[in-house]
């Protein structure tokens, strides 16, 4: 990628990050506004016959056909406020739906909005100043600035010549950012308009209602020179929208909804864009809650200075986090974050096992995914600030073991790699034997810090479920390994090798088996008597079914070995049982390993199955001349 499309593809993020943001705003001020007004609605709404000093949620659980009666307010005023409300809404909708569109815009018009809100904000920069300028103005009531001037009345100057080169420089910002054609209105003659109320000044007794309506007469023309260029600019982009709805129908129609979505994803750089959000919002949070606490410090003492000590920034930081998620829009920035980081996980893992596979580098989108879901279906955005941040922990604590799981799935095939192939690399078997350690070590101090710090719950027996599976896994991949160099270093053909890792497998494909029955159990429990369980039920249900499930049986299925309906290429020999290789072709698993003994490429089309490097070669050979 050329240093130019990494610029554009940088100023595209930057471009749609401030959309992103007016949505959130909307969602934290404006939809929360509306419910607590809602909800204080209700209070002061009085049922006959009622206790007093009923709560909301007390009124609201009363029966339907209760006649409630007012108790402050007329039915005019509860009318005026309804209508109020009403059009609150509509106006955050207009505003949250116009931000969702200029984040779909294309980059060329999302420029040109940008250089029309621009142009606005010169004018109404320009319109400040001048209301400022005609109100000094004003306040000479026994002289005129044209005297003052003569007079060499440096305060009257300073501030004739500030507002008056002001003005120039906003007239040079306007007429750069305005882009419409010289036939509708001459952008310099619309740029001399801004100086209009400091060349009036100038003039002898002019009437104070005439200096008063100079900033709102230069405003007004600039405005009315954007609205030109827009309506100019609308059937162009109106054009274009139409274009592209035809263009995404013909590329559904071609290519289907996923391939389109796709498409429109990587466009719009979504995961970028949400990530420059969420950091720039847990920033600005960051910076608020530091100014708020520097000021505090200096009302209690009057000393200045940046709180940084351990208990004031893990408060700070717990702040951070329940405001990282109080939005939908706050989770998805979030959910992007933890995505980069299970990615940037997967590749160090990738880059310590020293193995490249794309897919292990799913990870990021997966966790991504499980996050997401889980915030959704815990109601993250609508619990109270200590509630979330306990919710969040948990989703987090979730992630961490499925994190833990795509670790395995990476080290486990290199492990039976590395003994199958009788590769004697040190480095390499070092390298998973210290990933498998820490699969070991890590989830036995995980289960003991979480039953030290909480109480038994669903969650926690889902948590420590997930986490003895990956342990079991482990413990079985270790045990067939060792098995499998064991008969590495013999001299003689071990047959009864395949029945101690059927054992091994049976066992660990057993218990494995007894834990998504437990997990099954505990879902079954969180859908029938905890909110929101159905998703989390659900999802348990998926990962007994993916992890467990399909991962017993590793071995070809039957209507697989029907439809292959041929023999082992290896031995001749007809396939009730085959293993499968990443090219998809079919070997007995006894035959496959033995091939795998001498040879590192398929038996038909001879694609690597494992690869090592040079230096592991030489470290080969070179441990191999030892042994002789």
């Amino acid at each position: 990628m050329s240093l130019r499309t990494k610029l554009l593809s940088i100023l595209d993020v930057v471009l749609r990050v401030p959309p992103i943001f007016a949505m959130d705003s909307i969602l934290v001020s404006g939809f929360s506004a509306f419910h607590n007004s809602n909800s204080q609605r209700i209070i002061n709404l009085k049922a006959p016959n009622a206790p007093e000093n009923l709560t909301a949620d007390q009124y609201i659980s009363i029966k339907r056909n209760i006649t409630y009666t007012l108790v402050e307010h007329d039915d005019y005023s509860v009318l005026a406020e309804l209508t109020d409300f009403l059009g609150w809404i509509l106006i955050y909708s207009h505003v949250f739906l116009i931000s969702f569109a200029m984040f779909l815009l294309p980059t060329k018009h999302l420029i040109s909005v940008y250089v029309w809100l621009s142009s606005i904000g010169v004018i109404v920069w320009s319109y400040i100043c001048n209301e400022e300028y005609v109100r000094f103005v004003n306040s000479l009531s026994q002289t005129t600035i044209a005297f003052e001037l003569l007079s060499l009345n440096f305060n009257v100057i300073w501030r004739f010549l500030g507002n008056y080169l002001l003005q120039v420089f906003l007239a040079i910002l306007f007429c750069f950012a305005s882009s419409s054609p010289q036939k509708i209105l001459p952008k310099r003659m619309v740029g001399l308009c801004f100086i209009i109320p400091t060349v009036l000044s100038l003039l002898p007794r002019i009437p104070n209602m005439i200096l008063m309506f100079g900033p709102i007469a230069a405003a007004s023309v600039a405005f009315l020179h954007v609205c030109l260029n827009v309506i100019y600019s609308a059937h162009s982009i109106f054009q274009s929208l139409y274009g592209g709805i035809i263009w995404s129908r013909t590329f559904m129609r071609h290519y289907g909804l996923y391939t389109l979505l796709e498409n429109q994803w990587t466009r719009l750089h979504v995961p970028q864009v949400l990530r420059v959000f969420w950091l720039t919002r847990l920033t600005e949070q960051a910076v608020l809650l530091i100014a708020d606490s520097t000021h505090e410090h200096y009302l209690d003492t009057g000393v200045i200075s940046l709180p940084f000590d351990t208990q004031h920034l893990w408060i700070t930081s717990k702040q951070l986090m329940m405001r990282g998620c109080e939005t939908v829009i706050a989770v998805l920035g979030m959910t992007s974050v933890v995505s980069s980081i299970c990615y940037q996980i997967g590749s160090l893992m990738q880059s310590f096992l020293l193995v490249e596979d794309p897919e292990d580098r799913s990870i990021g989108t997966v966790s991504a995914i499980l996050f997401f879901i889980l915030a959704l279906q815990t109601g993250l955005t609508g619990m109270e600030p200590e509630k979330r941040l306990l919710r969040l922990y948990r989703n987090l604590c979730l992630v961490s073991t499925a994190i833990l799981h795509f670790i395995h799935n990476m080290v486990s095939p290199l492990l039976f790699s590395l003994s199958a192939s009788r590769n004697m690399s040190i480095n390499r078997h070092g390298r998973a034997l210290l990933v498998c350690l820490f699969l070991v070590v890590f989830p036995i101090w995980f289960l003991s810090h979480l039953w030290s710090y909480h109480p038994v719950s669903t969650w926690l027996l889902a948590v420590s479920a997930f986490s003895v599976e990956v342990i079991i896994k482990v413990v079985m991949s270790l045990l067939i390994y060792g098995l499998f160099m064991i008969d590495a270093y013999r001299s003689t053909i071990w047959e009864q090798l395949d029945d101690y890792v059927y054992y091994i497998k049976a066992t660990g494909s057993t218990v494995e088996f007894i834990i998504g029955i437990f997990l099954f159990f505990n879902g079954a429990w969180i859908l029938l008597f905890e909110s929101g369980g159905t998703i989390r039920a659900l999802m348990m249900c998926v990962h007994a079914y993916f992890n467990i499930w399909l991962q017993a049986k590793s071995e070809a299925t039957e209507e697989q070995l029907r439809k292959f309906d041929d023999v082992c290429a290896i031995c001749y020999q007809e396939l009730n049982t085959a293993r499968i290789t990443r090219c998809n072709h079919y070997f007995h698993g006894v035959c496959l390993r033995k091939w795998l003994y001498v040879q590192d490429i398929c038996p038909l089309c001879h694609e690597t199955l494992y690869a090592i490097t040079e230096d592991e070669a030489n470290d080969n050979e070179a441990e191999h001349d030892h042994m002789d």
